[in-house]
């Protein structure tokens, strides 16, 4: 079990060092909890993950605390939170400010499109190792089957995110486990 002040170096640097969005965040997570230094199990990354989704307000910190909590109990959800978002705000305010100075400019709107591109494949990754656990044989078609029906009625439906994930929650509980 990591110390306090490791958790907070971990997620003061991948919190707040990743860029790309929560998509990439959570993938790095992924990679650096689970598979690097095995503080958590895939089954635990996912909870949090799908709790920090439903969460109202920003679904990073959620799913950070979330981590915390998991790792430390409370005094690990504080950190985790803390780490995770106030160095962030920082940089968000310096940002903020330097893109009102330069948002003319074509070399900015060039490197915005190019942050846009990126996060897209970022966020297919991050889909994929959430997903890759669990989609082995009839697991797989479960995956296809449900993340499918997910996307179609969020995008060609128009369902709301909360609306969507609680169906597929339902529909992904009933659904017969097979191997």
């Amino acid at each position: 079990m990591p110390s306090l002040s490791h958790l907070a170096i971990v997620f003061a640097r991948y919190a707040n060092l990743t860029l790309g969005g929560g998509s990439a965040t959570a993938a790095t997570m992924h990679r650096e909890l689970v598979e690097k230094r095995h503080w958590l199990t895939d089954d635990q990354f996912t909870l949090s993950f799908a709790l920090g989704r439903i969460t109202p307000g920003t679904n990073l910190l959620a799913f950070c605390t979330g981590f915390g909590w998991i790792l430390r109990g409370a005094p690990g959800a504080i950190i985790a939170l803390l780490a995770s978002s106030i160095p962030c705000a920082i940089f968000v305010v310096a940002l903020t400010g330097l893109f009102s100075y330069w948002q003319d400019s074509e070399l900015a709107k060039a490197a915005i499109r190019g942050a846009i591109a990126a996060a897209v494949g970022i966020t297919t990754k991050t889909c994929w190792t959430i997903a890759m656990p669990y989609s082995e044989g009839w697991g797989r078609l479960r995956v296809l089957l449900i993340g499918g029906a997910a996307f179609l009625l969020y995008v060609v439906a128009k369902i709301s995110p909360i609306e969507v994930l609680i169906g597929a929650g339902v529909v992904g509980a009933l659904l017969p486990v097979r191997s």
